[in-house]
């Protein structure tokens, strides 16, 4: 396959970044996303050029690392695929393809494709725990949880933190992000205990990272990798509620 490449470059956060286009020939059906980049990024240093710096990791479509673009699209065009399960079979010989970096105030570019989504650290930091004794690992049937509330809470859990709920939100939303963290602790017996301090917190963060306020869109759901649903934001929203007037009453 040939291809023609439309890749965000940019040397750092102050730099001012533009499109460059790149050829690329022999490209493999049978390539992931980032091999072809991997393949590309060989041909440069060949040639003495700088290469493309983007983030991976795992490539096996669980740590997240792997979040851009791909033609307007958070991770491409496949429904529930980080960029490393993207395979080039999807494209048709000849086809040009824009890649850029997330698009959002939180997340600024550090280089290229890669930009800094430490503020998803934060939001986890202000909230996503519980609190619980140090030592060996309780018996698994300790704590007995219904089938239908695990495999909830476990819906909510495969959260990776790409953040392209953030990228293909309008409003540049980390909501279905802090909902899922925020969920799958507080749907399960262990998270009870910071419950209420947990949703004010983690949204509290959330705003101070200058994400955009949630109004319920659906993109950031449409776009998640993982299929996360909306009703995780019902949920939060739901728990933060409580947790204000409580405040407030208590004030």
């Amino acid at each position: 396959m040939k291809l023609r490449l439309k890749i965000w470059r940019q040397q750092g956060p102050h730099a001012a970044g533009e499109f460059v286009s790149y050829e690329t020939a022999d490209v493999s059906p049978d390539m992931s996303f980032l091999e072809m980049l991997d393949v590309l990024n060989e041909t440069l240093q060949l040639r003495g050029d700088v290469p493309i710096a983007f983030d991976h990791d795992c490539r096996e479509g669980i740590c997240g690392s792997c979040a851009m673009m791909i033609d307007g699209v958070p991770h491409g065009p496949q429904k529930s695929t980080t960029v490393c399960q993207l395979h080039m079979r999807h494209y048709r010989d000849g086809a040009t393809i824009v890649i850029e970096p997330w698009r959002a105030k939180a997340f600024p570019v550090i280089r290229d494709l890669v930009v800094d989504r430490g503020a998803l650290d934060r939001i986890i930091q202000a909230g996503g725990y519980i609190s619980v004794a140090t030592g060996n690992a309780p018996e698994a049937n300790g704590i007995p949880i219904g089938k239908d509330m695990v495999d909830r809470a476990m819906d909510a859990a495969q959260c990776i933190g790409c953040g392209a709920c953030v990228a293909a939100c309008p409003n540049a939303s980390a909501m279905l992000f802090t909902a899922a963290k925020a969920t799958h602790l507080g749907l399960l017996p262990q998270g009870q205990p910071e419950r209420s301090h947990r949703a004010v917190n983690m949204v509290r963060q959330m705003d101070l990272e200058t994400f955009g306020g949630c109004t319920n869109f659906g993109e950031c759901s449409e776009a998640c990798p993982k299929d996360i649903g909306l009703e995780v934001i019902a949920r939060l929203n739901a728990d933060f509620l409580q947790a204000t007037l409580k405040e407030r009453e208590g004030a």
